[in-house]
């Protein structure tokens, strides 16, 4: 996050790197920022296995992915809970991953917004028709209560922060998680 494209900022390059070292498991890095292009190598060489940009912040989408691709990382594209899923048609071939942004990004916390079951369908039907191999992932609101509903609308990626982190055992929430698919 820059704080021009959503009102926040978050960690960035050695944040990553730190991470990078000790990660068993691949880093899904989610760019919340304008003209993510500038910075898509210093991303991969700081460890994003999967890098992610946004639709709504991308003049040239698809030489963005291209770009992503070319740094021998997995390329995601975001959409915010305005942007229609028909506007991914042209890119869709070329995804590895769409993430459905559930709240309006920028914070934690914030209540998850209903008309993103709908989205997810979309985006399954979408990615039938155009038999793409792209995973479909869901940020923001998700929770124990409505994960059954995510994964049932097309969800396979349920990105789960403050449902997991604000609980007193983390793990034992994860389990709960892992137990809904």
């Amino acid at each position: 996050m820059d704080g021009i494209f959503v009102p926040n900022i978050s960690f960035g390059f050695p944040v990553i790197k730190a991470i990078k070292k000790l990660a068993k498991k691949p880093l899904d890095v989610h760019l919340m920022i304008v003209q993510p292009e500038r910075y898509i190598k210093e991303f991969k060489e700081a460890g994003a296995d999967i890098l992610t940009v946004q639709y709504e912040a991308c003049t040239h989408l698809h030489r963005t992915i291209h770009q992503i691709k070319e740094e021998g990382m997995k390329a995601g594209v975001s959409l915010n809970p305005h942007t229609p899923v028909l506007l991914l048609q042209d890119v869709i071939q070329d995804l590895d991953l769409v993430l459905i942004m559930s709240v309006n990004p920028g914070f934690g916390g914030q209540k998850f917004i209903t008309h993103s079951l709908t989205k997810l369908r979309e985006t399954k039907e979408l990615i039938s028709k155009s038999v793409s191999k792209a995973m479909i992932e869901i940020d923001g609101g998700v929770s124990l209560g409505n994960a059954a509903d995510i994964i049932r609308a097309g969800g396979q990626v349920l990105v789960a922060g403050n449902a997991v982190f604000s609980t007193p055992d983390p793990e034992k929430t994860i389990k709960e998680f892992k137990a809904i698919i």
